[in-house]
């Protein structure tokens, strides 16, 4: 019998309280997922969802009454969020799939517990835990569990039908979880679905992809989307372009301490070229902030690895840090993996480390003059403003930033004279 009741996430009175107020008066609720997947793998735990017999419009009644707060989240799917000394924990009833269409499902509400875990899509998701902390295995999680096997529930293909974006959560899951090759069943389905991707949002797709891109090593899960043409289907940029980086940068991150960086790992896997990357960022609807890094990525100058440190200070200020930092983190791990670790050979891969964190440090001066001082000085509005303050800033920072204001306007004055 396997318990979770000496965890110390499972002991907090928060979750004890919710689950005391579910499962009173003949209703019943366990904690079930990833919550119960991620203790049994000894990994940390953050979200903590429950199930329950209950109708939603209950859970609700029963939470105000005793003065929780509760948030009819996704009610219509049955879950409600009930939010306790500022904790969320997300509660659905248990349901069973009326009719899917491989992106959204009718759902009836019930009380079998075994429905309910044959409606989940993997069979380590799929997982209980009672209100004593007995972990409840209602479709082989738990051995799966134990050989690190990410495997759906019952029929691979019939799971995938009900939502193809489990095609998706297959490999993410096998990222995070998995250890030796994949289900073969599972990758079959998801090889003979690959196209029915395309018929999901893409925010869904990105969202699927960029977890799976966070996992602490993506590589082989990488390796299987691209060999079963799945990764082909999601991120037709890589066809040509391949993965092979990604060993590399995974053990350049491992060596020198880097956090997995989702967008990172995207830009070494596919071209530097900005037009095919504006079209990548539009076609997954990338936020503001990530289409911004994918071109500056791409239109970041290619640094020669003897340039000097003034030199490169010229080009943060020109170009921004985000793409030049970006790009010397994969010059790095690609020179690091090319000398497999030979110090000898480590002379080009150390430049490129100082290089980076000048990069990573940097701190953007501020340009001494504006637009006013050109006018003080007594030109008329208009475009030789800016054309005059553009040259003055040029030679500003060819000069390494090191004119000061009052030099500068010394300067301008010249300029006016002539």
């Amino acid at each position: 019998m396997t318990h979770l009741s000496d965890q110390a996430w499972f002991g907090q009175a928060a979750l004890r309280t919710v689950l005391g107020l579910l499962n009173a008066d003949g209703g019943e609720a366990r904690v079930v997922g990833g919550a119960v997947r991620n203790s049994l793998m000894g990994m940390a735990v953050a979200d903590i969802d429950i199930a329950t017999t209950l109708l939603p419009q209950v859970v609700m009644e029963r939470a105000r009454a005793a003065g929780i707060k509760a948030v009819p989240t996704g009610i219509d799917h049955g879950t409600v969020t009930l939010v306790l000394e500022g904790r969320p924990f997300e509660v659905t009833t248990l349901r069973a799939d009326v009719a899917t269409d491989g992106r959204h499902a009718q759902v009836a509400f019930g009380t079998d517990w075994q429905v309910d875990a044959e409606r989940r899509d993997l069979t380590i998701n799929a997982l209980y835990a009672d209100q004593t902390g007995e972990v409840i295995d209602l479709v082989g999680g738990l051995a799966d569990i134990e050989t690190g096997t990410v495997r759906f529930i019952g029929v691979a293909a019939e799971r995938i039908a009900e939502d193809y974006l489990r095609v998706l959560r297959f490999f993410r899951f096998f990222a995070w979880y998995g250890r030796g090759r994949p289900d073969a069943e599972g990758l079959r389905a998801c090889a003979a679905a690959r196209s029915k991707l395309s018929t999901l949002s893409a925010e869904r797709v990105w969202s699927e992809t960029k977890k799976l891109l966070a996992a602490p090593d993506p590589g082989r899960a990488l390796l299987w989307m691209r060999q079963s043409g799945v990764l082909t289907e999601i991120l037709p940029e890589t066809e040509k372009w391949g993965i092979d980086a990604i060993p590399g940068l995974i053990a350049c991150e491992q060596a020198l301490g880097w956090a997995p960086d989702a967008l990172l790992r995207l830009a070494s896997i596919v071209p530097r070229d900005a037009e095919r990357l504006q079209g990548l960022a539009a076609r997954l609807r990338l936020s503001k902030a990530e289409a911004a890094f994918l071109e500056a990525f791409a239109t970041a100058p290619n640094l020669a690895e003897d340039i000097k440190d003034v030199a490169l200070d010229r080009q943060l200020y020109r170009h921004g840090k985000a793409g030049i930092v970006a790009t010397l983190q994969l010059k790095l791990a690609s020179e690091r993996a090319k000398v497999g670790g030979d110090p000898a050979a480590m002379g080009p891969a150390m430049r490129l480390g100082v290089l980076l964190a000048r990069a990573e440090g940097f701190a953007k001066p501020v340009f001494p003059l504006s637009g006013a001082d050109v006018l003080a000085a007594g030109l008329s509005a208009g475009p030789e403003v800016g054309r005059i303050l553009a040259l003055l800033e040029t030679e500003w920072v060819e000069r390494n930033f090191s004119i000061d204001r009052a030099a500068l306007l010394a300067r301008l004055e010249q300029m006016l004279r002539r």
